[in-house]
């Protein structure tokens, strides 16, 4: 795929969010519709693979969007991005049943590496920042964790970045 018509994304999990698992809150419902638009504009600016990192909570979101969005257009491929083999392991059975649903539906796999290690997340995020042209992120503002660390990565790299700030009230 080529990078400038790739686009990945990073964003918050449930325990960092303010609805939580509460996918039926307006807030996670607006997210979740500004992500729909913005993936429109980024498909009509020529954007056609995307990455996900596949994990709970945003990425979900997206993976789930990118899936709607081709359903609607061409020539739309999704990639999921697994930092490790386990990454669901430890996952409720219900989050476990969605990520395998989700990843039976995408075009592509790139697994980072076999087994878990403490950078491994990390890693996965710079191999989506290394081969995407856009970075979306839904993002709170948060100074610490792995949405705040794919978004420095990503600006240091250059990479444009279009932020979904996330709704705290």
């Amino acid at each position: 795929m080529k990078r400038e018509q790739s686009c990945c994304f990073t964003g918050h999990r449930p325990d960092k969010l303010p609805w939580g698992e509460n996918e039926s809150d307006p807030r996670c419902l607006a997210l979740k519709r500004r992500l729909e638009e913005e993936l429109t504009q980024v498909y009509n600016r020529g954007y056609r693979h995307f990455i996900c990192g596949m994990a709970r909570g945003c990425d979900l979101y997206f993976c789930e969007a990118v899936l709607e969005l081709r359903s609607r257009r061409p020539g739309i491929t999704l990639e999921a991005a697994i930092p490790c083999e386990e990454q669901a392991a430890r996952w409720r059975e219900r989050d476990r049943s969605r990520y395998f649903r989700l990843m039976e539906q995408c075009d592509f796999e790139t697994m980072v590496q076999h087994r878990y290690t403490s950078g491994c997340m990390q890693r996965r995020d710079r191999y989506m920042v290394d081969h995407a042209g856009l970075l979306i992120a839904a993002y709170d503002g948060m100074t610490l964790g792995g949405t705040m660390y794919t978004l420095t990565y990503a600006m240091r790299q250059g990479l444009e970045t279009l932020i979904l700030d996330i709704e705290r009230k």
